[in-house]
Order: C-alpha cells, then sequence, then structure tokens
C-alpha cells in the first residue's frame, strides 16, 4: 500500500453511497455527490460553510449546517476543503457565523468561441 500523497488512486477521499435513503441529503451539490463526509468533521470548529445557530431545549448553542454543501460538492473539492480547515482547526465559540466561504469564480467557455 502507498502512501496517500505518493498514489494516483484518489479513491479515499469520497464516494458516493447510491443505496443511502436519505440521497441526495442536500440539494446544489455540484459534481459528484460525495458521502465520505457524511456527518462533517467541522461540526465543532469554526467553518465557512453557511449555518445557523440555535438554542436547543436544554439551553446549549448548536450549530445548523443542514445548508452547507461544501463538504458533499465532489470527491477531491470536498477533500481538499475539509482538509484546509483542519489544518488549523479553531474550536466553535457559539456566536454566529463571521467567516463565508467564498467560491471561486470559473467562466464557463463559450460555446461561440469554441474551435469548429
Amino acid at each position: 500500500m502507498q502512501p496517500k500523497d505518493a498514489t494516483t488512486n484518489e479513491g479515499f477521499k469520497g464516494f458516493t453511497n447510491h443505496a443511502c435513503p436519505f440521497l441526495p441529503c442536500h440539494e446544489g451539490v455540484r459534481g459528484e455527490f460525495n458521502c465520505l463526509f457524511c456527518y462533517c468533521p467541522l461540526i465543532a470548529y469554526e467553518c465557512p460553510g453557511p449555518y445557523e445557530v440555535f438554542t436547543d431545549k436544554n439551553g446549549v448553542t448548536r450549530k445548523d449546517c443542514s445548508a452547507c454543501t461544501l463538504p458533499h460538492n465532489g470527491y477531491r473539492g470536498a477533500w481538499n476543503f475539509i482538509q484546509k480547515w483542519l489544518e488549523k482547526p479553531v474550536v466553535w465559540n457559539g456566536e454566529p457565523q463571521t467567516r463565508y466561504y467564498k467560491q471561486k469564480y470559473k467562466p464557463q467557455k463559450s460555446r461561440s468561441n469554441a474551435k469548429e
């Protein structure tokens, strides 16, 4: 077995569980739906994904990340996103979100400009 940084096989970066009765659990996912992070490892940390803050019936402040698709956006994209934010994790302090994810804009190539 090769170390992750020496292999060209990226199967460890994700999978799609087509048998899951909840698939798709999030709308708006770009690319192949990644189920590897079904439960996001960033739930206890500050992160740029869209989340709401609520207080549960026991008075505990919690994050509602149900609107976030970042851990599910493709195998490579989701893997890179989670790895980036786990490099220097900051424990979530219970406050509303202050850091937002800015998607990089990738312009679509116009079909009229394509070579024929």
